[in-house]
């Protein structure tokens, strides 16, 4: 992480996109008993994920351990893609997890888990519906159309941690976006684009997601998890190609999720066939 030169990005030097206030987060979401243990807030840095994915290996974070950037210059997204935005105009932070209580098989959960959590929060704080494209993809509706608006990345901390990243852009205009496929929440018509309140209801959305998860033993049936992931999911009922490792495509329609949280598509054989990894493409309206 690199200080920035005040003089050229002072606090306020954007006073359309104010910047978060870290004391207020730890204030509303620090609590005994509950998950989150610190919240830090830093101008810049390269990745979030990466910043703490290091912390954790060092044993310099514990769970619950959030790290929020008002930029990011080098974000990472699935198939390691570049997330670039300007400063202020979203939310880009990670959260360390360490669900040592839930078997590893089940931890695939964790970035749909994720998805279920933003999407719920989005819609309380900002009255904004999100979909959630499968594995990782936040949508919304711009004009008609489908458009990501967000991302969530889930890579191994070690023996026993998780980092989760969530990337949200949220009052980026059409002039700002980085691709004409992109969108975000201002676009979408949200109700507020207050950052600070937004963080927060994401945040104990996914505390009380994670929680109840943990408790049954990452049992994605009895959380909830899996009826919830699959009422939000924009990608099942529809005609899709997974682009599979090994330049491999399989094409068919998106039926449902299993137990572990991979899709089952239905190939025009008949042939229904789970998909853990890959990229998912739409190929058809819902």
């Amino acid at each position: 992480m690199t200080p920035q030169n005040p003089s050229d990005d002072s606090r306020w030097s954007d006073l359309e996109r104010p910047p978060l206030n870290a004391a207020a987060l730890r204030r509303g979401l620090v609590r005994d008993g509950g998950l989150y243990r610190d919240i830090e807030v830093v101008r810049r840095t390269g990745s979030t994920n990466s910043d703490l994915a290091a912390r954790a290996a060092a044993a310099d974070a514990d769970e619950g351990a959030v790290l929020v950037a008002e930029e990011q210059t080098a974000g990472r997204g699935r198939l390691d893609r570049r997330w670039s935005a300007p400063p202020r105009s979203g939310l880009f932070f990670s959260v360390l997890l360490k669900p040592t209580e839930v078997p590893v098989a089940r931890w695939g959960w964790l970035p749909l888990l994720t998805g279920v959590a933003v999407a719920t929060g989005l819609a309380r704080a900002a009255g904004v519906d999100t979909a959630l494209k499968w594995p990782n993809d936040l949508l919304v509706t711009v004009g008609g159309e489908e458009r990501k608006a967000g991302g969530i990345l889930a890579e191994r901390a070690g023996d026993d941690g998780v980092v989760i990243g969530v990337g949200i852009n949220v009052t980026l205009g059409a002039d700002e976006l980085p691709v004409p496929q992109a969108g975000s929440l201002a676009l979408a018509g949200a109700g507020s684009t207050d950052r600070d309140p937004l963080l927060r209801a994401v945040l104990r959305s996914l505390e009380e997601w994670y929680g109840r998860w943990r408790a049954v033993g990452g049992d994605p049936a009895a959380s909830g998890l899996q009826e919830m992931y699959t009422a939000g999911c924009a990608t099942l009922g529809r005609t899709v190609r997974a682009e599979l490792p090994g330049d491999r495509a399989v094409v068919g329609e998106a039926v449902a999720l299993d137990g572990d949280g991979r899709l089952i598509i239905a190939t025009e054989k008949g042939v229904q066939e789970p998909v853990g990894a890959g990229d998912i493409v739409h190929l058809r309206p819902a």
